[in-house]
């Protein structure tokens, strides 16, 4: 089996409830881990990353240890970044044996084309905003200056200030499926040009599922209410699934 999820935000909300979504985050990787070939993580696993040279984040350590354990095991575990957590550096892949990819990625999964993405900084023409922040985000100057000139404590604390102003707004107000449109369109294009057969996005938090032209268009739901997966059989059948009971 594979396995994909997206949008945990780790550390997101007050204490209890960081911990419990850490605890319901380790159990569905126990799970999945009794027949998975492969688990993918489709960003914002974590509501705020960032890695100094030596330096992590504070706490998630029953992740990571679980991460380090499904690796050796001979599980593969392939995280890409999305916009929470797109400064890490070496540290998930060093210590815990995750292959990490900062750009989407296509992979031939049970036979089957797949294009796998977090879904931020994509189809945003008209935005320029969001593309001068994306840009801003993303540099290397600016992170090397971050880096060098902020304390870690001072960095922490602005990171996880900005993580839940920026998740609270986005999920404020009724979701209409209708922004899920311009991720439609793009997983029809890529179907129609390099034969995708089926496109996996996280990032906007509404779970759903749907055609595009031939293509099948998976949206990840987060874990902050009914928390949501994907499941591929090893014959290529993917349906997405929810975890009720919590």
């Amino acid at each position: 089996m594979y396995y994909f999820a997206s949008d945990v935000h780790l550390g997101s909300g007050d204490g209890a409830t960081a911990r419990r979504t850490e605890q319901l985050f380790t159990s569905w990787l126990d799970d999945a881990s009794r027949d998975a070939e492969a688990i993918f993580l489709l960003g914002d696993v974590f509501d705020f990353w960032y890695e100094y040279r030596r330096v992590v984040p504070k706490g998630y350590v029953r992740t990571l240890a679980k991460l380090a354990d499904l690796t050796q095991r001979g599980i593969r575990v392939v995280m890409l970044t999305g916009n929470h957590d797109m400064w890490v550096r070496e540290y998930l892949n060093t210590e815990c044996g995750v292959e990490l990819h900062t750009k989407p990625l296509i992979e031939s999964i049970a036979g089957r084309k797949i294009y796998l993405a977090h879904g931020d900084n994509m189809k945003i023409e008209g935005k320029p905003m969001l593309k001068l922040m994306n840009c801003a985000f993303r540099s290397n100057t600016l992170r090397f200056l971050f880096s060098h000139l902020v304390h870690p404590d001072l960095a922490m604390g602005f990171g996880r200030w900005w993580s839940s102003r920026s998740r609270k707004s986005h999920g404020e107000g009724p979701q209409d499926k209708t922004m899920l449109d311009p991720l439609t369109e793009y997983a029809a294009e890529l179907g129609r040009e390099q034969g995708v057969e089926c496109c996996i996005f996280g990032h906007l938090h509404l779970p759903d599922e749907r055609m595009a032209d031939k293509t099948r268009v998976i949206f990840l739901g987060d874990w902050s209410d009914v928390p949501t997966y994907a499941a591929m059989t090893p014959e290529g059948d993917i349906t997405l699934k929810r975890i009720e009971n919590r």
